[in-house]
């Protein structure tokens, strides 16, 4: 069968929006699409007022290459939260369909999945945050057609083994697509399974280059995935995702300096993560530091909210992650900067020095006297 059988009949049969820019093929007056025929105010906005490529080539290039696809193989979106939504809709018939999930995990293959009136059906992780591929199987039922897992894991930083994710392919042949978020592979020792695409015609895997590359706030996310997949979802893509200023942040990002840049990051977090997992093992009032290949710390607290508040208190931000599932105790601290690091370090000694906050959370006074 084709990985195709799977999608939504009308989604397959639709005719897809042919927008102005997909159509013109070349010229230099563009009277097709409405447009103004001045460039905007300011050197930001230069050629703003022209539509811009649905898929730019020089991206999808350089995409392609980094990740190791075939050009037709990718798809570039608003970060890997589009490529979730579409999958949902594409594949999910409202009200019928659903996909698999493996709480705790990254909350918004739910929250599309809700929004299509899709089902949710959770199989939690491990009591060591490790994914149980015989509880997911045994999972997926005959309305089940997609199935996401994240590695490494967010908000709990353990990747799944490869060979589990072979496991999973293989047993979901015909049966569902298995989708692959690779969000914080840089950050790991591990490689991804897009090379198994070719392998799987129903194995899709998330990318982004929101965290190792350093670009949240360009919002550029790929999907990788068979050919016919990704021209099924541009059918209903909408028709200029990527602003121009975002695919130009994309593009310098992705330049051989960039690439330096970028990696000379990925080495300084991960030193960083080590450095951090150890110091933050021995506070009192620390019960655990979750291992985490990602570029964040799960830690459990004796009392997390106290933790959270003073922290804030301090103008630290983390994320209190007490709301998911078998982590009633923790908070997620994202490697920073070593400076930033050390500032969290030292509140954090300084609180289990005053005795007060991390042994029972009775109080959560401001820190008096420097931080060492």
């Amino acid at each position: 069968m084709s990985v195709l059988d799977l999608a939504r009949p009308e989604i397959r049969a639709m005719q897809p929006y042919s927008s102005a820019r997909m159509e013109a093929s070349g010229g230099k007056i563009l009277l097709n699409a409405n447009e103004s025929a001045w460039a905007p105010s300011g050197e930001a906005g230069k050629g703003c007022n022209r539509y811009p490529d649905p898929q730019p080539a020089a991206l999808v290039n350089a995409l392609a290459e980094l990740y190791g696809v075939h050009n037709d193989q990718l798809l570039v979106g608003r970060g890997s939260d589009e490529a979730i939504d579409l999958l949902v809709r594409a594949f999910c018939r409202a009200g019928e369909d659903a996909i698999v999930i493996q709480p705790p995990t990254f909350g918004m293959y739910a929250v599309c999945a809700r929004i299509q009136n899709a089902g949710v059906i959770e199989v939690p992780l491990a009591a060591d945050f490790m994914l149980d591929v015989d509880a997911v199987l045994a999972a997926v039922t005959s309305a089940v057609k997609l199935v996401f897992v994240c590695t490494p894991n967010n908000p709990t930083g353990q990747p799944i083994p490869r060979d589990e994710i072979v496991r999973l392919a293989e047993a979901l042949r015909g049966r569902a697509l298995l989708i692959v978020d690779e969000a914080y592979l840089e950050f790991s020792d591990a490689e991804s399974v897009s090379s198994l695409i070719d392998s799987y015609d129903h194995l899709a895997v998330l990318r982004t280059l929101s965290k190792a590359w350093a670009l949240a706030g360009a919002r550029i996310g790929c999907l990788l995935a068979n050919a016919e997949v990704i021209a099924l979802l541009r059918r209903i893509m909408p028709p200029y995702p990527l602003p121009l200023p975002c695919v130009a942040a994309a593009l310098e990002g992705l330049s051989a300096q960039g690439r330096a840049d970028a990696y000379a990051h990925i080495r300084v977090v991960r030193a960083e993560r080590a450095r951090m997992a150890a110091a933050l093992a021995t506070p009192p009032g620390v019960r655990a530091v979750l291992p985490s290949q990602a570029n964040f710390l799960a830690v459990r607290f004796d009392d997390a909210g106290a933790v959270y508040q003073r922290l804030l208190a301090e103008g630290i931000v983390v994320r209190d992650v007490r709301r998911y599932p078998n982590l009633g105790d923790a908070l997620r601290i994202t490697i920073g900067t070593p400076e930033e690091n050390d500032r969290v370090l030292a509140i954090l000694k300084s609180l289990a020095m005053d005795g007060r906050v991390l042994a029972d959370g009775s109080a959560y006074g401001s820190v008096s006297g420097k931080h060492s």
